[in-house]
């Protein structure tokens, strides 16, 4: 295979709110593509007809463009191997599926959900692995010809008694006894496919060379290997990447971490910094250092640096990393960023460019976040200010000299010439 044959894609499911998971895969997808000259695919795989909408699929589209991904074939791009909805490629789905059926590696099922809830229960009972049954596998003929016409499913058909082996690029090959494997459902009743037969169907007609995703589909890998072996097709090169956890090593969610990438925007971390901040979420630079651009990933990046041990998602280390690039920003560009970020009435006078470029080297530095600039430079805007006397008035003094002091220092100061320095001020003030 030549660099250029190098293509990778990632599908994100439009069910929710961009999560960061689908960015850090994505970065690493994205990353590899550049690194060898290849092509960086966005698929939507939308076929959970109850929980799928375009919202969330714009909502996505978005969030990665505002974390500085960008794709070369997708559902707003277009390519050579669209559609890029999964929605739009179901006569496909349809095609294959009976494509298998007619091989004998897929066959059609009829029970109804509560005939498999009976046998889910009764396997419960008897503390046994929860799968299909097999009812279905064997029909009659004189059985098949009395169901046809009815809706049914379409189930992948496990041989008993194997084992399916999965090669894996960052482990060792694993082999999974076809008593894990379950007759898994390949097509609905609806005619939507399942994520199983879309995912292999779609990435060998688009090409793609390399699956790289989140090890939590490792389970599933056996049945997209039978499915290739199926269809007669070459499998891509598996590589599953470490699932992004908590402190306490559970897997990330929104119970315990802010998931949504639209919430890192709105606090206002800035995208260079989450895309740094996830790139050291299982991989290093050769040199280990923890402060790098994406330019610089790409450069040298290789996954013989991956690290599976499980990369603790750090919200104080995300804030940390991100005072790091605010404070490598010049004033005016800290100021665009600021503009940009600030669309709610709290922040007035930003307009203000040259007042706000002016005030900025005294923030700057503490500054963890864009969307902590409010309540950090409301001294600068908020006027009158107003304080309480005690917080004034020293001891032994009474609030009649302690104004006439201040106005004093005030006019000190409005013709103090020199330099805003700490010696310097203090003994304008003491004199």
């Amino acid at each position: 295979m030549t660099q250029a044959d190098v293509r990778v894609r990632i599908a994100p499911s439009p069910t929710g709110v961009p999560h960061v998971g689908t960015a850090y895969i994505g970065l690493f997808n994205y990353v590899f593509a550049r690194a060898h000259g290849g092509q960086f695919v966005i698929r939507i795989e939308d076929t959970d007809q109850t929980r799928s909408h375009r919202r969330y699929e714009e909502a996505i589209l978005r969030s990665l463009r505002w974390v500085g991904l960008r794709w070369d074939e997708g559902p707003d791009v277009g390519g050579p191997y669209g559609p890029y909805r999964q929605s739009e490629r179901l006569p496909l789905y349809q095609r294959y599926a009976q494509e298998l059926i007619d091989a004998g590696a897929a066959y059609r099922c009829w029970c109804t959900p509560e005939r498999l809830e009976s046998v889910r229960q009764l396997q419960r009972q008897n503390k046994q692995m929860l799968r299909y049954d097999g009812h279905c596998r064997d029909l009659s003929a004189a059985a098949l010809a009395a169901q046809q016409g009815e809706p049914g499913v379409v189930r992948l058909k496990v041989e008993d008694g194997g084992a399916t082996v999965v090669h894996d690029a960052f482990r060792e090959a694993i082999t999974f006894d076809h008593q894990q494997i379950d007759d898994q459902v390949l097509l609905k009743s609806d005619g939507y496919p399942t994520y199983h037969l879309a995912n292999v169907v779609d990435d060998h007609l688009m090409r793609i060379s390399h699956v790289i995703r989140a090890e939590e589909w490792l389970s599933s890998t056996p049945k997209h290997v039978l499915l290739y072996q199926a269809f007669g097709w070459e499998p891509p090169v598996f590589m599953h990447m470490p699932l992004l956890r908590n402190a306490d090593r559970s897997k990330i969610s929104k119970r315990k971490n802010p998931v949504s990438l639209e919430y890192y925007e709105r606090q206002g971390y800035l995208p260079e910094t989450l895309l740094n901040f996830l790139a050291l979420m299982g991989w290093s630079m050769p040199d280990d250092r923890e402060i790098f651009r994406l330019d610089e990933m790409i450069e040298t990046f290789s996954f013989d640096r991956v690290n599976l041990g499980g990369p603790v998602f750090d919200l104080q280390k995300l804030e940390w990393l991100n005072g790091v690039y605010i404070r490598q920003l010049s004033p005016e560009a800290l100021a665009q960023r600021l503009q940009q970020h600030m669309t709610q009435p709290k922040a007035r006078r930003l307009e203000d460019t040259a007042y706000l470029q002016a005030m900025l080297p005294l923030l700057q530095e503490r500054l963890p976040t864009l969307g902590d600039f409010n309540a950090m430079a409301a001294f600068f805007y908020d006027t009158p200010l107003t304080y309480e006397k005690t917080l004034l008035v020293p001891k032994g003094r009474n609030p009649r000299n302690t104004a006439q002091m201040l106005a004093e220092v005030n006019d000190a100061l409005q013709r103090y010439d020199g330099a805003w320095e700490d010696a310097a001020l203090e003994g304008l003030i003491r004199t």
